[in-house]
This record gives C-alpha cells, sequence and structure tokens, in this order.
C-alpha cells in the first residue's frame, strides 16, 4: 500500500500526521479549518489513486487472473450447508449470465432491476449485469407494489429479477403501466442458471467488448432513496463513485479487510438493496475478502448462519447491536446471573473508554486491576456474545445512526472494535468512519479519505469527494440532473465537528422541534438513547409547536415478555400494557435518566405507549429503520394530543 499524503491542504489546516498499523502508515489525522473559532471543515487527502479506467465489471476477471484459486464468496446450499467460490468460479459464472443477459437482447445502458433478500444471486447479478453493460436498479423486497412500480416506471427498467414467485406475481398486474418492461425473472424458478445456458452461444469477446465500453463515468446503478417524505429519488452512482469509495475504505479498514494471519471474511445480512450493504459487498469482492450473504435478520435463521460461516466481521445497524446486548442481559437475567452480567458490562465499558483513552493520547489505558477484571469476564460473558456471532468476529462496521458512547464502548471491552460510520445513498456509503487506533466513542469519525465535510452556517452538514453521486435520476429532464452545489452536497444532517476533525451527529435539519417557547429540539439523540433500554423498541419524540416535548414510545415484544417473568406476571401482547402503572414507572426513570442529557426546556414531559410498533410495512419506518414521521404523527394524532390536554 503506498503511503498517503495530503493532496490539497486547507488554508489553514492543522499539521498532518501518520499513524502507523502493523508497521504500516494508514492513518492520516485531518486537516482542519475554524470560523468563527469552531471547526467548520475537516478534510482526509485520498489513501488510493484515482481510478481511470475500466469498471467494476473488471473486478471479478482481475480476481480470476491474479489469484484463481482464492475463495471470494461462500454460497449457501439448501439444507444450510456453505459451499465456497473460487475466483474463477465466480468470474465464469458472471461470464455465463453476462451472455444470457445478451443474448434475451438487453443492452448497453439498459437498466435491470432486482428484487431480493441478501442472497448470493443478487452480488452475481449485479457483477454479470455490469459486464454486460447495463444499470442495476435494487428494489427493496418489502416495496409495496405501488413503491414497486413507481422505480421500474421511473427508471425505465426493461428487465425485473426476483426473488419469489409471489413477488412476481404481485407486479404482474402493473405490467400494462410498464411499458419499458420486457423481461420478468424469478431466482426460485431457476431462471438465473437459465440465462446462464441461453449466453451459451453468445462468443465471449462480446463481454469483453461491453465491458471495454465502460469507465469510471459511466452509470452503475440507480438506488432509490427510502426517504422518510414523498416519492423516492433515484441516485445516479457512477462506477467511479464505488472505486472512490470502496478503495479509500479498504485502504483505512485495514484490520477489516487486509487483517493478518487471520482470514478475513464477512457475512452480510443488511439489505442489498440499501447502498450500504452493496458497498461492502463490491468492497469484499475487490479486496478478495471471503463474503457470504444472510437473507433473513431472525434470530432463529440468523445464528445458525453466523455459526456456520463463522465471520471476523459483520456489518450492522445500532438496532441490531442494542438486541444483541439487550438479548444477552436477558438471559443472564433468566438464568440468575443478572447480578455478574451487570458488573460485566460495567467492567467492558470502562475498558473500552480506557483502550480508547490510550489510542488517543488522553490516557495510560486499562490498568493492571481492569486488565485482571476484564480476563475473569472474558469466558463468563464476552467469549459468549462473541459466539452467539460466529466465534471469531473481531470487526463491526455500523451505521444507519449513532450507536452511542455507551454500547461502543462495552463493545470495544467485549472485545469486538465497532467502526461507526456515516453517510448516504448520494455518498455510495460511508462518508466519515472511526478510524482505526484513533476511535472516539459516541463520534461517527474522521471524513473517509478522499472527502471534505463541512458544517454550513445553519449547522448542517455538507459533504465533497468523488464518492459524491453524479446526480439524480429524472427522465424527464433527460437523464440525470445535478445534486450538489459548487461541488458540495447538502445532507439535511446537522452535526459538529470538534479540534481533531471527529464528527458528531445531532439531529435531521427537517426533524428539529421548535417548541411554543422557541425552543430548538433535536429529537434523534434522546430517541437513539432510549431505544437501548430493552423494554423499549421505538420512540419518536413530538413537540413542534407545542408547549413542551413528548414522546410516543412503542415496546420490545421480546423485552416485555421477559420483564413480565421477573416480575412473577403472566406474559401478556404489549397491547394490553399501554396503561399499566408499572410498566409506566419504569418507562419513567428511563425517561428520567434520558432527561438528564438535556436542557429543562428540551427534556420530555410526558410520554404514550402505543399498543403497536413501528413497523415497515404499516408505513412507519424505512426499509432502513429511519422513522417515517409525518405518517406516524397522522396515523397517533390521537395519542399526540391526549399527551397534551390540560
Amino acid at each position: 500500500m503506498s503511503t498517503p499524503y495530503p493532496t490539497a491542504p486547507l488554508s489553514s489546516g492543522a499539521p498532518v500526521s501518520a499513524v502507523d498499523y502493523d508497521g504500516r502508515p494508514v492513518l492520516v489525522e485531518p486537516e482542519t479549518r475554524r470560523l468563527d473559532g469552531a471547526v467548520s471543515e475537516a478534510y482526509v487527502p485520498p489513501f488510493a489513486p484515482q481510478v481511470k479506467h475500466g469498471s467494476l465489471a473488471d473486478l471479478p476477471y482481475e480476481n480470476a487472473e491474479a489469484a484463481p484459486d482464492a475463495i471470494v464468496l461462500s454460497r449457501k446450499l439448501s439444507g444450510g450447508r456453505w459451499t465456497d467460490v473460487t475466483a474463477a468460479r465466480f468470474a465464469a459464472e458472471v461470464q455465463a449470465v453476462a451472455k444470457g443477459l445478451i443474448a434475451e437482447g438487453l443492452m448497453p445502458g439498459d437498466r435491470i432491476a432486482v428484487m431480493a433478500r441478501t442472497t448470493y444471486e443478487w452480488t452475481l447479478l449485479d457483477f454479470a449485469a455490469w459486464a454486460a453493460g447495463l444499470v442495476t436498479v435494487p428494489v427493496y423486497p418489502t416495496s409495496s407494489v405501488f413503491q414497486t412500480r413507481w422505480i421500474l416506471h421511473d427508471s425505465g427498467a426493461v428487465a425485473l429479477v426476483t426473488e419469489t414467485t409471489a413477488q412476481a406475481a404481485a407486479i404482474g398486474p402493473e405490467l400494462p403501466h410498464l411499458p419499458d418492461l420486457r423481461h420478468v425473472w424469478v431466482m426460485e424458478k431457476g431462471h438465473v442458471a437459465q440465462l446462464a445456458d441461453a449466453g451459451a452461444p453468445v462468443p465471449d469477446g462480446e463481454v469483453g467488448v461491453r465491458r471495454g465500453m465502460l469507465g469510471p463515468d459511466t452509470l452503475a446503478t440507480l438506488i432509490y432513496t427510502s426517504g422518510t417524505t414523498g416519492r423516492p429519488k433515484g441516485c445516479a452512482l457512477s462506477h467511479g463513485n464505488f472505486f472512490a469509495e470502496v478503495d479509500n475504505a479498504i485502504e483505512l479498514l485495514h484490520p477489516v479487510f487486509k487483517a493478518q494471519g487471520e482470514e478475513p471474511s464477512v457475512l452480510l445480512f443488511l439489505p442489498m438493496s440499501h447502498v450500504f450493504g452493496r458497498m461492502v459487498a463490491i468492497a469484499c469482492v475487490r479486496a478478495r475478502v471471503r463474503l457470504g450473504h444472510a437473507p433473513s435478520l431472525a434470530p432463529d435463521d440468523l445464528l445458525p448462519d453466523l455459526a456456520a460461516f463463522r465471520p471476523t466481521a459483520l456489518l450492522t445497524i445500532p438496532y441490531m447491536l442494542e438486541k444483541i446486548y439487550n438479548s444477552s442481559r436477558a438471559k443472564a437475567e433468566a438464568g440468575g446471573r443478572v447480578a455478574a452480567f451487570d458488573r460485566a458490562a460495567a467492567v467492558a465499558q470502562r475498558y473500552g473508554e480506557a483502550l480508547e483513552a490510550w489510542q488517543t493520547g488522553t490516557g495510560s489505558g486499562p490498568s493492571r486491576a481492569l486488565k485482571t477484571q476484564r480476563t475473569f469476564y472474558d469466558p463468563l460473558v464476552y467469549r459468549r456474545l462473541r459466539t452467539a456471532m460466529g466465534g471469531r468476529v473481531r470487526y463491526a462496521i455500523c451505521g444507519g445512526s449513532p450507536l452511542g458512547r455507551r454500547l461502543a464502548a462495552f463493545y470495544a471491552g467485549a472485545g469486538i472494535e465497532i467502526f461507526e460510520g456515516y453517510g448516504l445513498t448520494e455518498t455510495t456509503g460511508a462518508s466519515t468512519v472511526t478510524p482505526p487506533l484513533k476511535p472516539r466513542l459516541g463520534t461517527v469519525g474522521w471524513p473517509i479519505p478522499g472527502t471534505r465535510v463541512r458544517i454550513a452556517a445553519d449547522g448542517e452538514i455538507l459533504l465533497a469527494g468523488d464518492h459524491v453521486l453524479r446526480g439524480y435520476w429524472d427522465p424527464q429532464a433527460g437523464g440525470v440532473v445535478p445534486a450538489t452545489r459548487d461541488g458540495w452536497l447538502a445532507t439535511g444532517d446537522l452535526g459538529e465537528l470538534d479540534d481533531e476533525g471527529y464528527l458528531t451527529i445531532t439531529g435531521r435539519k427537517k426533524e428539529l422541534l421548535i417548541t411554543a417557547g422557541g425552543k430548538s429540539v433535536a429529537p434523534a439523540p434522546l430517541e437513539n438513547w432510549l431505544r437501548q433500554h430493552p423494554l423499549i423498541s421505538q420512540v419518536m419524540l413530538v413537540g413542534d409547536g407545542r408547549p413542551y416535548v413528548s414522546a410516543l414510545i412503542t415496546l420490545d415484544p421480546d423485552g416485555i415478555t421477559h420483564w413480565r417473568q421477573m416480575i412473577g406476571k403472566h406474559p401478556v401482547p404489549p397491547e394490553f400494557l399501554v396503561d399499566d402503572a408499572e410498566l409506566a414507572a419504569v418507562l419513567q426513570r428511563a425517561l428520567d435518566e434520558a432527561n438528564k442529557l438535556v436542557s429543562r426546556p428540551e427534556s420530555i414531559r410526558r410520554f404514550a405507549v402505543l399498543p403497536v410498533d413501528f413497523t415497515e410495512e404499516a408505513g412507519h419506518l424505512t426499509p432502513s429503520m429511519k422513522l417515517r414521521r409525518e405518517q406516524i404523527m397522522r396515523d397517533f394524532t390521537k395519542e399526540v394530543e391526549s399527551m397534551y390536554e390540560r
């Protein structure tokens, strides 16, 4: 790996220095710029050279040529058994399916939509479509018929691949409204294999010609943002956007992608329809890190996959890490070991914080006594937690929303380093990430190499870099319309940069609540803190134009069942506990603790327990688990008004 050096220093930037990892320079501290005494901009120069030629379609072929016997993927077969896929075999499968797409008449630049869970076929189709010169369009398998029709129509997709027959049948009645859609293929019917068979007569050179037509500026995919309001927009991401993102992420996250000794591997279970999952899948292929796909997040499905695949790294969201922690504590409580678990959790948190202080030069690291305590609790608590994740997990890349300092420190102390990141579909994934060796718990890290982060006068986060999208898809305007202004993308998120360039997310610009007294309240910090409570599933703060802030709370069914058992009562469905005084007292104590984080005008004065959880199916959550606030306000108007009755 070449030593990274800054290429465009800020005019008043701080000195740049490298930090060693295994004797290799992998970190360059951000250059910063100040405005009115506060850090207003941070920049980390690229670690990887800009790709000038070629496309993502070349990656399987380059891997096959460089290391044909390298294991690049593992594929889950029926019965739960996993089989390894070499670089040579994957390239051959990509070639065969690409030829099949050509045989079916798809032309360079055509859009092909994929509607499936996280499966091996998803990644295969992605690279095969690119090899055939096509543009992939992901569709969430949970999308409604209306959403699916909109994406297919807006993108002008000529082909759709679904995972199931039911998905294909659901879109059947909409076909008269989709004049561009000429093909519908179904994975479970074996259509992907049939495509490979159909392409046999097509010369290999035809794929080579189409690959040769692609370059970094060629459109690679249209990813439609799920959005919290309004119709989704198609983010037009180029092959160069992905190269800028994954190449720099691979170099920065050296422990994940280039670990020494143990073979690195990643089990992907987040949606491939989301840019986060796609980015990591492409990075694994690029770095020849063994990649597996797990289609279900249900514990009964995911835990066996983790045990069989045994990844060294996971791609996850805070919600999953919160549930793993709460589930582990509930099991300890059921076994009469909750006091020991809580002591172990406190030790892990202190250990993680001490480790952070040592790595950032603000402390001497874990004391001998703390190390002894951690060693004592490792087989009792931490090893069991790691075993539940497959036994080899050492790293987790976490995004989607802030994880919080407490949980980040706990997992670090338990032996799992969390790389927390922040980004958008528009930025091809992460724009910032916690750097190895220099974590700052509670932040989302430094700019990804090659990225500039700026804080506007109103606190909005602005981003720039080669990973930022070329524009939004707009067929009425002739294709792609610009998404940036003067090279900067306005994110709609609010944040702050500290003196060393670490970014903290403070809220969402459009989600700011302004109380009747004129106090601006960012709901996300309190919502994220409360969501970690074992009895709480989701929280949404309300109070815009109201005299005070209130909260809508939904209950976690597993947590409620366990709590009822521990207090000697029969489990009941959460909807029967809406007015339960004992539960209200427990939740009030949680709110009292959360309110210590904010000023009195920002504190939560009242709350309402809802009889149902927020779900994507009901329209309350986006596929990436973000709250659809306007829809929630419409559906629970009565509950909101009850909190402001005098």
